[in-house]
């Protein structure tokens, strides 16, 4: 019996301390080492008939040129104020979202330039010239055609074209052409580095909405706004976005129309205009019903079928309401609009968190737009 109990008791105490040992280690507190380099040829993968294979060499994921790193973590998704128009469309509900690279600015009418030069260079014979102009060129129609009784000459001729606006985000570009971009950015990037022997990388792309909530509220949880307060001006009286103020002073926070990708201050996550300027591109298909049918884990609603894409953030021309970080709703994929533009984002997959400061304010190499008017 004594035996018995002894023996009860050490096996009892082993099961402990393995217990505590794996805990540890998943935590990070135990180093182990997976074969490596102990004389034996650790490296090759194989040795003496064993399994002796470490990480292959070479791989890191560097911080994309003009992005900054978003860390994962949980928060309430949904409408961080009163719901306007009373649609009930986007109830509070806790998720998850995993760390990620995003773009601390909007896609720049000079960077998307770069994309539609590339395209007409390389792929007339593939994608047609025609094609290329009328599916992947930004519509400078669209500030004639987007308003009614509007003199938007000015714009149509020179917004694009014109060097003064080439920090100014893109807008005229469809969600169809958004992620066609992020297609082109991608095997631009990955071209180089196959060709200089390094690994592909995991491929930008649209934000899912749950990605572009979470960022756009740059960790102050149930923020209303992406500077977290619930006023749209400063102590000073200074609009803190480029938006619709007053009763139609489009003037009064210093653009009458979008305003440099870079202007007024970044969130906490280092992002520029998550609210206001322009309207941003989500991957998700638009459903009344979204918290219903996606996972609190990455929600994600693709779905081809479904032509309405969602759109956030709110725009230049757009009330208050809009620039909400909760306040959500949709355009369809094909339509381009003056108000509507975009960002893209990179998975991170070298660690479940991540430390969130990046760009500019501590990589001003690494930035890809110059500075512009703070308030």
């Amino acid at each position: 019996m004594m035996n018995y109990n002894w023996l009860t008791v050490n096996a009892t105490r082993g099961v402990m301390v393995a217990a505590v040992v794996l805990l540890m280690q998943g935590c990070g507190f135990v180093k182990s080492k997976f074969g490596g380099k102990d004389g034996k040829g650790g490296d090759v993968g194989v040795t003496n008939g064993e399994i002796t294979a470490t990480g292959r060499k070479g791989w890191k994921q560097p911080t994309p040129f003009g992005m900054v790193l978003i860390p994962s973590g949980s928060f309430i998704m949904g409408q961080a104020d009163e719901d306007v128009a009373a649609t009930q469309i986007n109830m509070n509900r806790q998720v998850t979202i995993s760390s990620f690279y995003m773009d601390d600015a909007e896609i720049s009418n000079h960077e998307y330039r770069q994309y539609v030069n590339a395209l007409l260079a390389d792929s007339v014979s593939t994608l047609g010239e025609e094609e290329i102009m009328a599916k992947y060129y930004p519509d400078t129609t669209v500030w004639k055609n987007d308003f009614t009784y509007h003199n938007g000459d000015p714009m149509l001729e020179h917004y694009y074209a014109h060097p003064a606006f080439d920090t100014y985000p893109v807008v005229g570009v469809s969600w169809i052409a958004a992620k066609h971009f992020c297609k082109w950015r991608t095997n631009t990037l990955d071209d180089f580095r196959t060709k200089d022997g390094g690994y592909k990388s995991f491929g930008f792309r649209l934000p899912s909405e749950a990605e572009w909530e979470w960022a756009a509220r740059g960790g102050k949880s149930g923020a209303k706004y992406p500077w977290g307060n619930p006023y749209v001006a400063n102590g000073k009286g200074c609009y803190l976005a480029n938006f619709k103020p007053q009763r139609g002073n489009f003037d009064a926070d210093g653009y009458p129309y979008t305003a440099p990708a870079t202007a007024y201050s970044p969130n906490d996550y280092g992002l520029y205009n998550m609210a206001g300027n322009v309207a941003e591109w989500c991957r998700d298909a638009y459903a009344d019903n979204t918290n219903a049918i996606v996972w609190d884990m990455n929600p994600d609603n693709q779905n081809a079928d479904e032509p309405r894409k969602v759109v956030r953030g709110g725009s230049w021309k757009d009330i208050a309401y809009y620039l909400e970080t909760g306040t959500r709703y949709y355009e369809y994929e094909d339509q381009k609009r003056s108000y509507i533009g975009f960002r893209c984002v990179m998975d991170n997959l070298e660690g479940r968190t991540a430390s969130a400061r990046g760009g500019r304010a501590t990589k001003s190499k690494s930035s890809k737009k110059a500075s512009a008017k703070k308030v």
